[in-house]
């Protein structure tokens, strides 16, 4: 019986697998380049690309300590033509929840950049957790002409190889498959954990996308729209002045309650006309017809000539600058028409929203994670939670109530068992801002996957102790009448008249 037991225990520490030893796992079309043991710490600097909750006002925190993990890096080729590099941490055993958490990335990507975002914070949760540069080790978009490949790696493929390889590494690693997979992305990682849904239903039981640029060739070819209009049309032009008279309508029409950010933009309707020029009137003190076409764009979007949506407009509250025209061509973001046409040479003077949205749809519309059909996640048991912040002027708020009500149009209006959304009144671009800008996604997911109590509300907080809460849309937090603003015991959710 002794003997039997000493077996046992020898047989068990012959199977336990160190990190440093994971450089012996063999994976199909990827290679593990480093297996090694990190003390706690900081977390490690990345380089290039935009983070996720990039907010030009708020200076960088400085990096918070990170526990003691396992960390492997890797190169995934699923083609030829790919170079997609990821890593994946790994807990110790008796630190490790059981669950793996991928995330996602921001702007064109380009490198590794939840190192030091979304990846740390998973690692102190007990998550395993894992991030990829998306395929390119380049921001813009001049990597991806002539290179077809790398834009499908960029598009979805690459988040999925990820995924796949960090699962085996965790069963190699724990001698055991994780208990539940969580997907978590902002911005373009917003897109990365749609485009999971939607192509690759069984890779993930629960995924939180935030701020969505889920309609990535669309946002980036309505900005070169928005250039080009304005330098073929010096008409439109808004000075600041002029931009400050449309805010201070916005203003003093919708903040009733002066907290310095609109609580439920929709619920608010200006009048943009009272700023119309008398006729022969013009000059800094009103808006003639050509610069009322510039406001009208700027929160309607940019439409093509059938008056189709090519991308939604800001949201009330979220204030227009002065409109100039510039003869500088619109950035590495044309790139995007480049690529379409496998050409480095395309004139972005020669731009035609017309023509060329139609071919860049054809192209490299797989970019856009947009399929409205989830059928075969919701069957899978998957739980999807959006969020996005009303004040967010890096991508247009309304872009994921418009996601949203496709799903619901194409799957039936009640799907809150699997699907929500949640809108944050006040909060930036994947965080920051004057209103609620934190709250707790991944516990709301945790609990809804694992113990099936979905969210009816999630508790805000914000600058100067403020908490509101968060409420399912089309609810919105309402204003009771009386006690502290800030205080989210004085708010409670509500159903707009229209639902």
């Amino acid at each position: 019986m002794i003997a039997s037991i000493a077996l046992m225990l020898v047989s068990a520490a012959a199977s336990t697998t160190t990190c440093e030893s994971l450089t012996n796992v063999k994976l199909d079309k990827a290679t593990i380049s480093s297996a090694q043991m990190v003390a706690e710490g900081p977390a490690p600097a990345r380089a290039g690309g935009r983070g996720q909750a990039a907010n030009a006002a708020t200076p960088p925190a400085k990096p918070a300590m990170i526990p003691a993990h396992c960390r492997v890096q890797l190169v995934l080729k699923p083609t030829a033509d790919s170079l997609i590099n990821m890593e994946i941490w790994l807990p110790p055993a008796d630190k490790w929840n059981g669950k793996f958490m991928g995330v996602g990335n921001g702007g064109f990507a380009g490198s590794i950049q939840g190192l030091n975002t979304e990846m740390p914070q998973a690692l102190r949760l007990g998550y395993a957790t894992a991030g990829t540069d998306t395929g390119h080790q380049e921001q813009g978009g001049a990597w991806a002409i002539g290179h077809p490949e790398k834009m499908i790696d960029f598009g979805y493929r690459a988040t999925h190889e990820m995924t796949l390889k960090a699962k085996e590494i965790v069963k190699a690693f724990y001698d055991r498959s994780a208990q539940y997979s969580y997907f978590k992305g902002c911005s373009t990682g917003g897109r990365m954990a749609l485009m999971e849904a939607q192509r690759y239903p069984d890779d993930y039981d629960g995924i939180i996308a935030g701020s969505l640029a889920n309609r990535h060739i669309h946002m980036w070819t309505a900005g070169i729209e928005r250039n080009i209009s304005l330098s073929r049309n010096p008409d439109r032009a808004i000075s600041s002045e002029q931009a400050a008279l449309v805010n201070n309508l916005v203003t003093n029409t919708c903040d009733t309650l002066k907290e310095g950010f609109l609580n439920n933009p929709r619920a608010c309707k200006v009048d943009f006309s009272s700023l119309k020029c008398k006729a022969g009137a013009s000059g800094n003190s009103c808006l003639t017809d050509a610069q009322m076409k510039t406001v009208e764009t700027f929160y309607g979007g940019v439409k093509n000539s059938k008056g189709e949506l090519i991308f939604s407009g800001q949201a009330l509250g979220n204030p227009i600058g002065a409109q100039q025209p510039t003869n500088q061509a619109p950035g590495n973001v044309f790139d995007l028409v480049r690529i379409a046409y496998n050409d480095p040479n395309v004139d972005w003077q020669k731009f035609d929203l017309e023509r060329d949205m139609k071919f860049l749809d054809e192209k490299i519309g797989y970019v856009d994670a947009v399929n409205p059909d989830l059928g075969k996640f919701k069957a899978s048991g998957g739980k999807l939670l959006i969020t996005h912040g009303w004040s967010d002027t890096g991508i247009t708020p309304e872009t994921s109530i418009w996601y949203y009500e496709s799903v619901l149009n194409k799957m039936g209006k009640n799907q809150s068992d699997w699907v929500r959304l949640f809108m944050a009144p006040g909060m930036g671009h994947c965080g920051g801002g004057p209103g609620v800008n934190t709250f707790d996604s991944i516990g709301t997911l945790e609990k809804w996957v694992e113990k099936g109590v979905a969210p009816d509300t999630m508790l805000g907080t914000g600058a100067n102790g403020m908490t509101r809460p968060l409420c399912p849309y089309p609810q919105y937090a309402e204003y009771n009448g009386t006690g502290d603003l800030k205080d989210g015991k004085n708010w409670s959710c509500k159903a707009p008249a229209s639902h």
